[in-house]
């Protein structure tokens, strides 16, 4: 069997950031239309290293997709030099169930969890949507922040890091290759004066109690959570559940049993949880609204699911075969 080995930089130049998020919505239709089989993730706990290790396997009917991605949480690895998050994408053939691809998966997460928030952007959010506030400056950042660009006419996007100097060295790191979109990138270690004009929000860290003041946010904005993703994880404010308007989440199988910031304002009676009960997958296949007015607070939140990294790894595969990228091997 012939398999098709995908590097880090051979994954990003299969599909641009498009692609992507069109990848995440199909994905979303698939998954809330009853076209896929996603166990809920495995999460082994690594005791002696101080990491996890995570199995994230399915099927997916709509595209003929099969496969696992194979991931570790090891924040220790910072002090290596190596990424926190890595992470290995298998491919299978669904009519032999030979392993058919080998990618990155660490590029492959950063690709499709940065186009979720892209997708749910476009799908919630104001059309004229101009200020962008991002919380997090780590391995997922980038691809958070180009996700949101691609799909709104931002002006101005603020980067919030609590030391104002990593908040700035992600700014250099990031303006080139932004620098497509036209907008203006500005590093902040302070959110209450730019909460206010934010027109959307996104969070990506891996917070354990709330990130920013949910009073702040002005009617009409729209807030993407995408960091936390186990019960312990706060990031998002009670007050934001509770005045959002809509709230729609990945997979309410995965939300519900594994983000802190929905579960505990559920548990704690400050949202009812038929509120935090709607996939977002329904508004892709038309089964209920999107945003329906400018004044609407919308609230878009993630804990991932195999469908994304399956659905869009696929389409990797596929575009890289007709463009004659990776290489393969024989096993």
């Amino acid at each position: 069997m012939k398999v098709l080995i995908l590097t880090a930089e051979e994954v990003q130049q299969s599909m641009n950031v498009r692609d992507v998020i069109e990848a995440d919505k199909s994905a979303m239709g698939y998954f809330t239309g009853g076209k896929t089989t996603i166990p809920l993730r495995t999460n082994i706990d690594v005791q002696k290293a101080g990491g996890q290790a995570l199995f994230m396997p399915g099927v997916i009917e709509g595209e003929d997709a099969l496969g696992v991605k194979i991931i570790a949480v090891y924040p220790k690895n910072a002090e290596k030099g190596l990424p926190a998050v890595p992470a290995t994408m298998v491919l299978m053939d669904v009519e032999t169930g030979f392993v058919k691809g080998i990618m990155d998966g660490t590029e492959l997460t950063r690709m499709r969890t940065g186009a979720l928030s892209g997708a749910a952007t476009d799908l919630l959010a104001k059309e004229d949507a101009e200020v962008f506030v991002l919380i997090g400056t780590g391995g997922q950042a980038k691809s958070q922040l180009e996700s949101v660009l691609a799909v709104r006419p931002i002006k101005k996007a603020y980067i919030f890091n609590r030391k104002q100097d990593k908040a700035d060295a992600f700014v250099d790191a990031v303006k080139e290759d932004m620098s497509e979109y036209g907008a203006e990138l500005i590093g902040i270690s302070s959110l209450e004066e730019v909460l206010p004009e934010a027109d959307v929000i996104t969070t990506v860290t891996t917070a354990t109690s709330p990130v920013f003041d949910g009073s702040l946010v002005k009617p009409g904005c729209h807030v993407n959570g995408v960091g936390a993703y186990t019960p312990e994880m706060i990031e998002l404010p009670p007050e934001i559940i509770e005045r959002a308007d809509k709230v729609y989440l990945d997979t309410i199988d995965g939300v519900m049993n594994e983000a802190g910031d929905l579960m505990k304002p559920v548990e704690d009676g400050v949202v009812e949880r038929a509120k935090v009960e709607h996939e977002i997958g329904e508004v892709v296949l038309g089964n209920l609204p999107g945003r329906e007015s400018d004044e609407e607070i919308t609230l878009f939140k993630s804990t991932g699911s195999a469908v994304f990294d399956i659905v869009v790894a696929e389409k990797v595969y596929r575009m890289a075969r007709e463009k004659g990228i990776g290489r393969e091997i024989e096993l």
